[in-house]
């Protein structure tokens, strides 16, 4: 049977970029104990999974608002009402991609590998002197080339996909504090199990000098994702606020911006043979940012709208999660605030009295 070039080129091409698909065969799935299920499934989308939910008055940060799952949570939480702040590296891209929304949105720059951006993007939210009801943590970055990139002295994976987010929180955690019910929400991937180093975070080398591959920086970095939320899950347990951690599926996104050509090509062809649309590749976020199911889960991991755990995984690793966080503190320490419970005597409604500063 004769094969013409082209598919040749587009299936020789998925399977050099079946890495990047993070396929979860082999690994035993189990639903999460004491989390709700929902009746929604792989197909369903954000629109559905938020339908006859009113964020009226709620207030959404979204971080890699431009395209892809980001752009179509933006979309929605807006539309449902929310006003939504969508950030990207470029100031005038997350402007573009607001402006192509309905709704109320308002764009800022978030350049995650610099620490300093980080702090002025939450400083910018902060001095809106209001609650933050849900922190989406969708921004996310994948290397091509398979060389390794320090960026004062971390590796980029580490740095952008875990580090920034860590100290985004940091600085935000306050205003999530006054919200009825705030919300975490990280976007890891299934990478976090599939593509990860066996051992977990390499602790004994953090910047993957040893091995290193894009794949299993990308990996190394969803776990640390997923850690990131249990170990907040465990930290703010006994408040308002929750953390989640999710894979939003296989979409063909910009994720994979940085590899070749090649591998572009057959990371499309998988996403269109396996994989899911942007508007179905967004409904995890949105589900759990906003589901009333969920208003008590906490520290779990989600896939197709449903909290599950992976056995023979380091998703559910405790020890793991909180050495982690130690390790994040010490790498980020001269970004961070001390933070305390708030005094819920100087607030009305989620702010500060009149004449008081909203700091």
């Amino acid at each position: 049977m004769s094969m013409d070039r082209r598919r040749f080129i587009s299936l020789s091409a998925a399977i050099a970029a079946a890495p990047l698909a993070a396929s979860c065969s082999g690994y035993d799935k189990v639903a999460a104990p004491g989390v709700p299920r929902s009746d929604f499934d792989e197909d369903s989308t954000a629109l559905q999974v938020t339908e006859g939910i009113d964020l009226s008055g709620k207030i959404a940060v979204v971080t890699g608002c431009t395209s892809g799952i980001g752009f179509e949570t933006m979309r929605v939480l807006a539309l449902r009402g929310a006003w939504v702040i969508g950030t990207s590296r470029s100031l005038q891209r997350a402007d573009d991609a607001c402006k192509l929304v309905r709704g109320k949105t308002t764009p800022l720059a978030l350049e995650l590998s610099d620490f300093d951006s980080v702090v002025r993007c939450a400083e910018t939210i902060r001095a809106l002197n209001s609650p933050i009801d849900m922190l989406i943590l969708n921004a996310g970055y994948r290397g091509g080339g398979n060389e390794r990139t320090l960026i004062d002295g971390v590796e980029k994976h580490f740095l952008v996909n875990h580090l920034g987010h860590f100290v985004l929180v940091n600085r935000l955690l306050d205003r999530l504090f006054f919200a009825w019910q705030g919300r975490i929400v990280v976007v890891a991937s299934r990478a976090a199990y599939r593509g990860a180093p066996e051992t977990g975070i390499r602790f004994d080398d953090i910047t993957l000098e040893r091995d290193y591959s894009d794949s299993l920086a990308y990996g190394h970095s969803k776990l640390a994702n997923v850690l990131f939320s249990l170990e907040l899950g465990k930290l703010l347990k006994g408040t308002r606020i929750t953390s989640n951690a999710l894979h939003p599926g296989l979409i063909d996104t910009e994720i994979d911006r940085n590899v070749n050509r090649f591998l572009q090509l057959g990371f499309g062809v998988l996403a269109a043979l396996r994989g899911k649309s942007v508007d179905a590749g967004a409904a995890t976020s949105c589900f759990v940012a906003t589901s009333p199911l969920l208003g008590s889960t906490s520290g779990r991991y989600f896939e197709d709208c449903n909290a599950i755990e992976v056995r023979e995984s380091h998703l559910q690793d405790m020890a793991m999660a909180d050495r982690l966080w130690v390790v994040s503190e010490q790498l980020t320490r001269d970004y961070l605030v001390k933070h305390e419970r708030p005094d819920w005597d100087e607030f009305e409604n989620g702010l500060r009295k009149s004449g008081r500063d909203g700091a």
